[in-house]
């Protein structure tokens, strides 16, 4: 469903991501991790056509993406980003349903997802009639997977969608999207800094570093063979974190 080839970014002169291959498997969930300013979203932009990139290619289900086709294969890719990215201005009924309605669904079709992923997110119906100032954090981000997902895209990018959600929010929701991505079979794609959520979704970590890929698999392949000294001391300082925390 999706796979990258050489593809490489850089701006001013600095290399943000180095020629990096890799094929996303279909229906599970790869998480990209590493520390600050490493590339994990200059990748994930790379996938949505967002920027340009200086080598290599982004290929869709045998569609090579660029700037003749990004914005149709975009409505085969449901976005979340860390803080819901919602339009204050319109209630959350109407930011789930923005892009299907701009492109003429009929209002049968709308209800009908709408009442499915209210379901799925355990959003009610009065929830939908709030503006977003009107809803937790949790709630926000839960109405924006709603909205990435009103149009039943195969490919799911997430930005740190979790990152700005107190821990006990940040929990019961981890368990509630690991569940949902197991049930709809999406292709997952989760950019985030945290090894422990990252082990917690998904099937496949990416772990970067300063536009490289230091070492990619399960999460107890990095631990019992890590292919670099960064590896081990990631977890290992991720783990320092996890003390302190508690």
């Amino acid at each position: 469903m999706l796979a990258i080839e050489n593809l490489a970014k850089s701006f001013d002169g600095q290399q943000i991501l180095e020629p990096t291959t890799h094929e996303f498997q279909t229906g599970r969930t790869t998480a990209v991790v590493g520390p600050s300013g490493c590339g994990k979203t200059t990748l994930l932009r790379l996938l949505l056509g967002l920027v340009e990139p200086d080598g290599g290619s982004v290929d869709y289900d045998g569609t090579v993406l660029n700037a003749a086709n990004a914005v149709q294969l975009r409505h085969r890719i449901g976005y979340v980003i860390q803080d819901g990215g919602l339009f204050p201005h319109l209630t959350a009924r109407d930011n789930v349903t923005l892009l299907a309605r701009y492109l003429g669904q009929s209002g049968v079709d709308i209800e009908a997802r709408l009442a499915e992923l209210g379901e799925l997110m355990q959003i009610s119906p009065e929830m939908l009639a709030r503006f977003p100032k009107g809803l937790s954090g949790g709630q926000r981000q839960r109405i924006a997977l709603m909205r990435a997902l009103m149009l039943d895209p195969p490919v799911l990018l997430m930005d740190e969608p979790l990152g700005a959600l107190d821990p006990m929010i940040r929990f019961d929701l981890q368990n509630d999207l690991k569940d949902i991505f197991s049930r709809l079979n999406k292709t997952v794609v989760l950019v985030t800094h945290d090894m422990h959520e990252a082990a917690h979704f998904a099937h496949e970590i990416i772990l970067m570093r300063d536009g490289k890929v230091v070492q990619r698999g399960a999460l107890e392949l990095l631990l019992a063979s890590p292919a670099d000294t960064f590896v081990t001391d990631f977890i290992r300082a991720q783990r320092a974190d996890a003390r302190l925390s508690s």
